[in-house]
């Protein structure tokens, strides 16, 4: 009887045991809260990779900016070097061999549409001066329809005559004569 009363005991016992040990682990609540959590730094690492992404493409960017800024600044500087077209005496008709020079300003002005020039028209000391004016606005005109030819918006070029009043060269010599027969390609 009493290892009857002990069985007893044990069958009751043993499922209250196995109840107790499986109640033991993490309850319901507390695994969700866990998901949560693990849920939360994954996204919070996903948000700081995203902005790392962000930040690396900004600086990109910039650099490329930055870098074409250059090489427009760079452009600019050897156009600068290469302004002058030459005419012949009394004429205002561009010759062959600066055609190349007027089309690298013809490339980037169409390049960079926000850029303006003034074409200036030179003459040398010889004929009057309201000639000479006359003879410096055709050189000029002669030079801004090239260049609008090749592309280049009226909006980005305009035209003034000095006529004989802003020699390159002093002098009445013919290489002082033929450096002022000119027409100037002046960046604003």
């Amino acid at each position: 009887m009493k290892l009857n009363k002990v069985m007893k005991s044990f069958v009751i016992a043993l499922p209250v045991v196995t109840m107790m040990a499986c109640s033991s682990g993490p309850s319901e609540e507390e695994l969700a809260a866990e998901r949560n959590r693990v849920a939360q730094e994954q996204a919070e690492a996903e948000r700081q990779s995203q902005a790392a992404e962000e930040q690396r493409v900004q600086a990109e960017a910039a650099q490329r900016m930055k870098r074409q800024e250059e090489m427009a600044q760079e452009q600019m500087d050897a156009l600068k070097k290469e302004q002058t077209v030459y005419f012949d005496f009394d004429r205002s008709t561009i010759k062959a061999e600066f055609r190349e020079i007027l089309n690298k300003h013809a490339e980037y002005l169409v390049q960079n549409p926000d850029q303006k020039v003034v074409v200036e028209g030179h003459t040398d000391s010889r004929g009057t001066p309201e000639y000479n004016i006359a003879l410096g606005e055709r050189r000029a005109q002669s030079v801004e329809t090239y260049l609008m030819n090749a592309g280049v918006s009226s909006d980005q070029v305009s035209t003034v005559s000095y006529g004989e009043e802003k020699p390159a060269v002093m002098g009445s010599t013919e290489y002082a004569q033929a450096q002022n027969r000119r027409g100037v390609v002046v960046y604003q």
